[in-house]
């Protein structure tokens, strides 16, 4: 007879307890503490026993007769996915893919499906969210019709994972190892329980067999993907696709990855046959820039090993009902916004506290480097005097607390990548101009020691 065990376990974060509590002791959400129950059937534990015992098959082993992992990774078709996964998709990775609900995930790894397949390799495409129907209707717009794309509408793991040993695919995707289930399990589909044991039983297989596979996941209200303690350390990738569903861009992240480098990202941009890649990101970020507009600014930002051109907003109006006045940011760190504010009040005399002030980043890109912190000085200046930057004038640095503009990495990266969309002037901290004044950019080159003298820089007549 089956052994019953009941917890409760947040559908938050994951935190189990034995009692029920209203709000979630760890995350602190509340009504999250859901009931579930787990069915261990007697011959699972005696095997599971067995295997405990059975110390022969398994050895350990001298660190230089490890075999490692094979240098040869296979290329999805798209250059920008690639860059985000390190260069290619590693035989036997799990790569867990989340996003909001209608920004594209299951359509691009639908056309990854699709791209691998063409080039005569087998891939499995299993469904536990949508119909075969469904599947060729989208695969028909997109223009997939491939016999070497084989896809199964299936929710119970132990069978997928028999066809994953018969078929033996390049690629497995799973959409989405929420609707994947274990039969001694007795939780829902989705619980934590049931995700947990369904992504252990797909990394085992797939690490035992070679297979890379794909899982997609849903995101919780609060804007990860469900489970996500569990989920992140179960699978070697982390990837987040962004952006808005009613955009027509998207941005794909990498929060982690065994395999490459976390600061890349790939943009994609939907279009009529599905995602596409945008080849140059930052004259796609810039296409729409107001030019002679106050409060607007453009800097460089590094992704990676990629330099991106962004657009910094900013709007600063009297605040209209007094008392604390209103600060938002929107992809900049609303604790550097308020740094920055502090550092124009007491070293440049900008008179602030009276004002509501609200900065973007145009075109939903987020920035965590300090690198563009003169930038989001600038804009803040010049939409407080009603001012414009001049539209072939790019800024960057970084600013210290004593008003200084200090300097910033890979700076000769983003100096070319300014020049060839046809910038010619670019503010940059003065440490920076003694170690590339000699070299030719194609542009001028304006060195600023301070956060004050930026200001006369670039609003000269401000006073």
């Amino acid at each position: 007879m089956a052994r019953l065990r009941r917890k409760y376990v947040c559908q938050n974060c994951g935190h189990e307890t034995m009692r029920w509590f209203g709000r979630c002791p760890s995350c602190d959400q509340w009504n999250t503490l859901e009931e579930e129950t787990i069915a261990l059937a007697p011959a699972a534990r005696n095997a599971r026993r067995s295997e405990r015992v059975g110390l022969e098959d398994n050895r350990p082993i001298p660190l230089p007769e490890l075999t490692g992992i094979s240098d040869t990774r296979r290329t999805t078709g798209f250059t920008e996915l690639d860059r985000v996964l390190g260069g290619g998709i590693v035989p036997g990775s799990l790569v867990l893919f989340g996003g909001e609900p209608g920004t594209g995930k299951s359509t691009l790894l639908l056309q990854v499906a699709g791209s691998i397949a063409d080039d005569g390799a087998t891939v499995l495409y299993v469904s536990g969210e949508e119909s075969g129907a469904q599947i060729r209707l989208r695969a028909e717009r997109l223009g997939i019709l491939q016999e070497m794309l084989l896809v199964l509408t299936e929710t119970d793991v132990e069978t997928v994972v028999s066809h994953m040993v018969e078929v033996q695919p390049a690629l497995c995707v799973v959409d989405s190892i929420q609707t994947m289930a274990q039969r001694d399990i007795a939780s829902a589909p989705g619980s934590i329980s049931q995700v947990r044991e369904s992504a252990s039983r797909l990394t085992s297989i797939a690490k035992e067999l070679g297979i890379p596979t794909f899982l997609v996941g849903h995101v919780n209200k609060g804007g990860s993907i469900a489970g996500p303690k569990v989920l992140e350390h179960a699978v070697d990738t982390v990837l987040y696709f962004e952006g808005d569903r009613h955009a027509n861009f998207r941005i794909l992240r990498a929060v982690k990855n065994r395999f490459g480098s976390t600061n890349e990202i790939g943009v994609f941009q939907m279009g009529e046959k599905g995602l596409e890649e945008v080849e140059n990101p930052s004259s796609f970020f810039l296409a729409e820039r107001p030019l002679k507009a106050p409060g607007s600014v453009v800097t460089a930002c590094m992704e990676g090993t990629r330099p991106l051109l962004v657009e910094v907003q900013a709007l600063v109006g009297p605040s209209p009902f007094g008392g604390t006045p209103r600060r938002q940011s929107n992809g900049i760190d609303s604790n550097r916004l308020s740094m920055i504010l502090a550092v124009l009040e007491k070293r440049c005399g900008l008179q602030l506290q009276t004002q509501d002030i609200y900065v973007n980043v145009a075109g939903g890109v987020r920035i965590e480097e300090p690198a563009v912190d003169l930038a989001v000085a600038i804009s803040v200046g010049s939409s407080l005097v009603n001012r414009a930057v001049a539209a072939d004038i790019i800024i960057m640095g970084e600013i210290g607390l004593a008003g200084e503009v200090r300097s910033i990495p890979q700076a000769d990266r983003r100096l070319w990548e300014a020049a060839k969309l046809g910038f010619r002037r670019c503010i940059i901290p003065s440490s920076v101009y003694r170690v590339l004044e000699r070299e030719r950019f194609d542009l001028e080159l304006v060195p600023t020691h301070s956060v004050a003298q930026c200001l006369q820089l670039a609003l000269p007549r401000t006073g």
